[in-house]
């Protein structure tokens, strides 16, 4: 089906060695015979994501990135961990099969799963796929529910009570960002002083309820039935994920999403198809996410002005690999501008609150 998400080529400066993968993956995971196919699914900023094929079988690959890493980014093992816990209990997740630190493959550590293959929304509707907005309101319902259904989940008994730090959770989280803001910052960057003071400032209370958090769940992260396109099948890229305040994970996830009545300047930062008639506004994703956990949610600009600060972090970071002439990605080059949009977006935030 035309709609399914395919890899490409291989990016230049990102290949990997076939035969040393081919080599290392028949010798470890059972019944692979065939040679070796290796594509790229291009869209991704962060860890690289190929699709590689040994006869019929189709996997996922995941390794960091070339150049520069945040210091605790980018770990393997940890991703390859939750998913390994995560699936008894979060049918979402897609088959871990194996872990290796051994980085004379390719010189990173990396990990491989099962590919979960479907439909996966980016910024606008694959060509000739189309959703009636009844269609488009049920799908955020659904999308939703999915990350309550993870919310729910019972970490201790998913064996991963010791992958966070729950006790002060907002208040690490706000200063760890503000430490890596500032040093990713390049010269071109904006100082972004004034967000981050607010946020200190705004902090509210430790909260009462502790979950996993997948802490980038967005509609390019879900993998969607191709047969029944409102069926959610699969939840991908679990890099960030940990233990801590759900309603973080939310203001995360908000800060990707783009209501049709945004100003223009910032309608040009839209990644997903979240302007599409139907869609959910992210004042009615809130009311919806609180209806389905039982609670009550307040205060949750401030929940939506450290999305977004976090999101202008993750770009700077990015950025800094290109500035310093650590990839030669050219899609990197234009996320300054997000950064500076992302400014602007939370000093409006900041302005109309009334936290």
């Amino acid at each position: 089906m035309a709609y399914i998400d395919e890899p490409v080529e291989i990016r230049s400066g990102e290949e990997l060695d076939g035969e040393k993968v081919r080599e290392y993956l028949i010798s470890h995971i059972s019944g692979l015979e065939g040679e070796i196919q290796i594509k790229q699914f291009p869209s991704g900023f962060s860890n690289l994501t190929y699709c590689v094929k040994i006869g019929s079988r189709e996997m996922i690959l995941r390794r960091p990135p070339f150049g520069k890493k945040a210091k605790t980014a980018h770990d393997m093992l940890r991703e390859f961990r939750i998913l390994t816990n995560l699936r008894p209990f979060f049918r979402y997740c897609p088959e871990p099969l194996i872990y290796c630190d051994d980085e004379s493959v390719m010189g990173a550590p990396f990990y491989v799963m099962e590919r979960i293959k479907g439909i996966i929304l980016r910024k606008n509707y694959p060509k000739g796929f189309v959703l009636s907005p009844k269609e488009a309101e049920t799908l955020c319902h659904r999308f939703i529910e999915v990350l309550v259904e993870l919310h729910r989940i019972d970490y201790s008994k998913a064996g991963l009570a010791d992958f966070g730090k729950p006790h002060g959770y907002v208040r690490r989280q706000v200063e760890g960002w503000c430490a890596r803001y500032r040093d990713a910052r390049t010269p071109d960057a904006p100082d972004f002083e004034k967000v981050m003071m607010w946020l200190e400032e705004k902090m509210p209370p430790e909260s009462s309820i502790v979950s996993v958090i997948h802490n980038d769940y967005k509609f390019d992260n879900v993998v969607l039935n191709p047969t029944n396109p409102l069926e959610i099948i699969g939840v991908l890229d679990w890099e960030m994920a940990t233990i801590g305040d759900p309603l973080m994970d939310l203001g995360s996830s908000l800060a990707y999403w783009i209501d049709r009545n945004d100003p223009e300047d910032f309608q040009h930062m839209r990644m997903l198809p979240t302007t599409e008639p139907g869609m959910l506004t992210r004042n009615e994703i809130v009311r919806y996410y609180a209806s389905c956990m039982g609670i009550e949610v307040e205060k949750f600009d401030f929940y939506l002005c450290f999305g977004l600060f976090r999101l202008a972090v993750i770009a700077q970071q990015i950025y800094y690999r290109f500035y310093h002439g650590q990839t030669k990605d050219k899609r990197f080059a234009m996320l300054i501008f997000a950064v500076a949009l992302l400014e602007k977006a939370s000093h409006e935030l900041i302005a109309r609150s009334d936290l």
